[in-house]
């Protein structure tokens, strides 16, 4: 009797492998050459060019959509003047963050202190106050006479965390040349989210966003070209069908205009291909791939909710209607089985109302004649997957 585990392993190293670099196909990985996005390019240069002129760049918020080369061109725009500074004694330091990778504000400002060389002595992990942090962020822009551009990618979860804590770290950093002697600060937000500005203080929008520029979807004729050109580097050589990589697209850029999307999507092919020993990544390789990143997408969401957004979902699930009262009804037994006091009525109405907006339930009113309408609700996804997802909380086991 063969040994599954032996049997796979055998395949894989006697089986030809058909990705070369799977690198290249990563959303971090910066190309030579930047396709359909000419334009985006010359003005976040132009934006940034006062700084080889030994000058302070205006504040510069950056908008797109996900997958449309914002922080790709800003990367590319950035390396692109360090080498030049490199020359210079111009004291200039590039500095980038993720504020969705941080879950508070210190540990972001913490993470803009180890890039301009502040060391743990300096500037500990915890344990200060927000002010103090941001004392010693400009002691060190001023004493060195700094010229800091500060990237803050995913800008509107750093706005979400002000909101949350009521520290206004936007408005201190873009306030922070008033207080500079020597050096200076600007700031470059990223953002997904054109809408993030809205709950701002009008003080902070009238600085952060100095210049703004706008990142427009990719269509799928681009991301079709994008594909191919990462596709000639990332695979052997016509290992890919073209009608795996017009899927792709078509996928792609039907949806969101995601190129990020149509990466994932090819390699996520083309490791399918290579489990079934395949020679080439077809458009079925390509569905595939697409289901199977649909499926994570929605468990990956599920296992999120907070424990009574679960609770109401297995409700839907374990309803035998699924009007409004059948489902709170449901909900509240549910309640009872894990301990925990339930929400009011009015409050799983809402959190009905935000769960059929991710697309995992559908709200339809049903007339009833006579008897007025009512508002029904069913699950679009399968409740194995429901299992599958919620299996692992403690809380629900015996449920599930």
């Amino acid at each position: 009797m063969s040994d599954p585990i032996d049997d796979l392993l055998d395949a894989a190293e006697s089986g030809k492998s058909i990705i070369k670099n799977r690198d290249i196909l990563h959303f971090t990985y910066i190309p030579e050459k930047i396709q359909h996005r000419k334009t985006e390019q010359e003005q976040v240069t132009q934006a940034l060019l006062p700084i080889l002129k030994q000058h302070r760049p205006s504040n510069l918020l950056v908008y797109g959509e996900p997958g449309t080369g914002k922080t790709l061109v800003i990367r590319t725009v950035l390396r692109k003047i360090q080498k030049r500074v490199e020359k210079s004694n111009f004291p200039i330091k590039l500095v980038y963050t993720n504020s969705k990778d941080e879950t508070a504000i210190y540990g972001l400002l913490v993470s803009l202190g180890r890039q301009i060389d502040l060391n743990e002595a300096e500037l500990p992990g915890n344990g200060l106050a927000i002010s103090e942090v941001f004392n010693r962020l400009l002691k060190k822009i001023d004493n060195e006479k700094l010229n800091v551009i500060f990237v803050i990618d995913e800008i509107d979860y750093l706005a979400k965390l002000v909101q949350k804590t009521g520290k206004d770290i936007l408005y201190q950093l873009t306030r922070a040349n008033e207080r500079l002697k020597q050096g200076s600060l600007s700031l470059v937000g990223v953002s997904n989210d054109l809408t993030f500005k809205e709950n701002l203080d009008p003080r902070v929008i009238s600085s952060l966003g100095e210049e703004e520029i706008v990142f427009r979807n990719y269509n799928v004729e681009q991301i079709k070209k994008i594909l191919e050109e990462r596709i000639n580097d990332a695979f052997l050589e016509n290992s890919v069908e073209i009608g795996a990589i017009n899927r792709c697209a078509a996928l792609a850029g039907g949806e969101h205009g995601d190129a990020r999307r149509a990466l994932d999507l090819i390699l996520k092919a083309g490791e399918i291909a290579e489990r079934q020993q395949s020679d080439k990544v077809t458009d079925q390789h390509v569905s595939e791939a697409s289901q199977k990143m649909e499926e994570q997408l929605v468990k990956s969401t599920l296992e999120a909710f907070p424990l009574h957004k679960k609770l109401v979902i297995l409700a839907i699930m374990r309803s035998k209607g699924s009007s409004t009262g059948e489902i709170y009804s449901s909900y509240k037994n549910l309640c009872k089985l894990v301990g925990r006091d339930e929400l009011t009525n009015r409050r799983v109405k809402q959190m009905l109302s935000e769960i059929d907006v991710s697309g995992i339930i559908t709200g339809k009113i049903i007339s009833q004649g006579s008897h007025g309408s009512t508002k029904k609700f069913t699950l679009e996804i399968a409740t194995e997957t429901i299992k599958n997802a919620f299996k692992d909380d403690l809380t629900l086991q015996d449920i599930v």
